[in-house]
């Protein structure tokens, strides 16, 4: 284990997964999504809570009009810190019961970009959504399973991940939020080691959470390998930035699947680790409506 990488949580997630940076009051937060949990780190008082969800958890996110939006398996809901309560928004993919949400993002318009994906990890049943202004809209179907989005920092590309085909794509965007030009970013052929969820930070440059790469690499807007960051544990699941100057890198991770064998080698799978980086990272957005 690098000396520059920090554990910060041994919360023994099994799929954790979406962290997100709240600059208001210095917490990150994030999901277990297999373990039906919304989790929040303090990092002045390095306190800890934890809330149970309902369904599978996939993201959540600051919501501008006052609590939180999160993702759970069969669709939206208002999540209410304070009380702990869940208010459904939209249904999601009512028709394919064997789907639920993965991951997301929220871009500077305030606009929610999320994924969907077979729980089962085996049929082309994913697609990426857009909802925005009360409205639900499938932008780019055929996926196994989908991570991030993750945007650049004028918000003109969009990054999406084919996790199942090891495939990251890159789109264009344009003010009303539609998309064109899809491309490949990048494209990966080592064995068991699967691009997760994306970052971006201040420079465009894309950090990519690896699952079974053991890190976090960080690419170029052209897709030229930078830095890789090596963890303990070789399930990382995606990463934010975070701290007074956006340069401290919060990496999840999950335990999920890993043999007893594996287990007793990496003990710290599913914790919560931190990193500092040079190049700061982007605030994070909050859900517009």
């Amino acid at each position: 284990m690098s000396a520059e990488v920090e554990c910060v949580w041994p919360v023994a997630a099994v799929l954790g997964e979406g962290p997100v940076w709240s600059a208001v009051d210095c917490r990150l937060w994030f999901v277990d999504i297999k373990g039906n949990r919304i989790h929040c780190y303090d990092e002045t008082t390095r306190g800890t809570r934890s809330f149970e969800t309902p369904e599978f958890s996939a993201f959540v996110f600051r919501d501008r009009r006052g609590g939180m939006l999160c993702g759970l398996r069969s669709g939206l809901y208002r999540f209410d810190p304070s009380g702990a309560r869940f208010e459904p928004v939209v249904k999601v993919e009512e028709d394919l019961p064997g789907n639920r949400l993965n991951d997301g993002c929220v871009d500077a318009q305030g606009r929610l970009w999320f994924g969907t994906m077979d729980n089962a990890h085996e049929q082309p049943t994913g697609s990426l959504y857009r909802f925005a202004h009360g409205s639900l809209e499938r932008m780019d179907p055929g996926y196994v399973i989908t991570n991030g989005p993750a945007l650049s920092p004028d918000g003109r590309v969009l990054y999406h991940v084919d996790t199942f085909n090891q495939r990251v794509h890159a789109f264009d965007v344009d003010p009303q939020g539609r998309l064109s030009g899809k491309r490949a970013f990048l494209a990966l052929s080592e064995p068991d080691v699967y691009p997760d969820g994306p970052v971006v930070d201040s420079q465009g440059n894309v950090w990519i959470a690896m699952w079974g790469g053991w890190g976090v690499r960080c690419y170029s807007p052209r897709g030229d390998l930078l830095r890789s960051i090596r963890l303990p544990v070789s399930q990382c699941t995606k990463a934010a930035f975070g701290g007074a100057d956006l340069r401290t890198l919060y990496i999840t991770t999950a335990s999920i699947g890993l043999s007893d064998e594996q287990r007793a080698a990496q003990p710290l799978a599913g914790a919560l680790f931190r990193v500092r980086v040079d190049v700061p990272g982007l605030p994070a957005n909050e859900f517009a409506g």
